[in-house]
């Protein structure tokens, strides 16, 4: 027997084993274990539902969001004559206003959350990297607005300029950016003394260079979770402003909105209050599913 000729043939195998593993990033490797969250992925699939059933229902439907009928003013469901969900007290469908408050809440959960976002993480990228006394000023002026009632403030806003839709986007994106500030700073001071972080300040790279290109991307994971989990905020504290009559005005309409009008007729209708309510609880469970699933998915110490 050539024992030579063996261990070549040994090592042959050995060499297209090792080839025939493919290496795992860790985006990769945090979708397989997302996936295998069951809460996750019954949350992606109810809240993917809603959102088709959000932009694309009301197109097989024969009513109209805005559209009335005093013949059937507070109908209760009835599947005959296509009131789903019943109407509510100028005979509109509710089937079809949920789907569009749908739309709309989503729509300013979604936006005010990216402009939350977008403050926090450069507010707090800049004080995290530049540091000291800059950085002590810059937390300093965050505790102070922590103090202040952040509601009365977007309460005052919506007074002073007037009940429109998209300074609502702002003036809720503006006041919720304080947490993400402060987890971006954390997390910045931690990346600044890496490494790559000192290679980079080596080769002449600038300040903003190193944020945009090496600090913000390896924040990804932390700025993915916080949006799953502040849109289901934003969405309650747009549904508080609505129902004070200080969000969403008509004809537009919301969930927040819709419940509110729902909490004045529920013991006549009650169909006015459970429907708009059950949408947005399955929403806002959906997201915190996939909120807790991301947040252990990306988790570093469980690679």
């Amino acid at each position: 027997m050539n024992f030579d000729l063996l261990d070549r043939e040994r090592k042959e195998k050995i060499l297209k084993s090792a080839l025939s593993v493919r290496g795992r990033s860790l985006w990769s490797d945090a979708r397989r274990r997302l996936f295998k969250n069951k809460a996750a992925v019954t949350g992606l699939i109810i809240l993917s539902i809603i959102l088709l059933f959000s932009l694309f229902g009301p197109l097989f439907l024969q009513y109209k969001f805005d559209q009335t009928n005093w013949d059937t003013i507070y109908q209760a469901p009835n599947l005959q004559n296509g009131h789903y969900f019943g109407t509510d007290g100028n005979g509109r469908d509710l089937l079809v206003r949920i789907l569009y408050g749908g739309r709309l809440s989503l729509t300013i959960g979604v936006i005010a959350t990216l402009v939350s976002v977008f403050i926090g993480v450069t507010y707090g990228t800049i004080s995290g990297y530049l540091g000291g006394k800059i950085d002590i000023v810059m937390m300093r002026i965050v505790e102070i607005l922590y103090a202040m009632p952040y509601l009365i403030f977007v309460i005052i806003l919506m007074v002073v300029f007037g009940r429109n839709i998209y300074l609502l986007f702002i003036a809720i994106g503006a006041v919720e950016w304080l947490t993400m500030a402060r987890i971006v700073r954390g997390q910045t001071i931690s990346l600044k003394e890496k490494e790559f972080i000192e290679t980079s300040k080596a080769l002449g790279q600038s300040t903003f260079l190193i944020i945009v290109k090496h600090i913000i991307p390896n924040l990804a994971g932390p700025i993915i979770v916080y949006i799953t989990l502040m849109v289901p905020a934003v969405i309650i504290l747009e549904s508080f402003l609505s129902f004070l009559g200080l969000g969403v005005q008509e004809p537009l309409t919301s969930w927040g909105v819709l419940i509110s009008e729902g909490s004045r007729d529920m013991e006549t209708a009650w169909w006015l209050l459970i429907f708009p309510g059950t949408f947005m609880v399955l929403t806002l469970a959906s997201l915190n599913f996939i909120g807790d699933g991301l947040r252990d998915a990306l988790d570093p110490k469980e690679y």
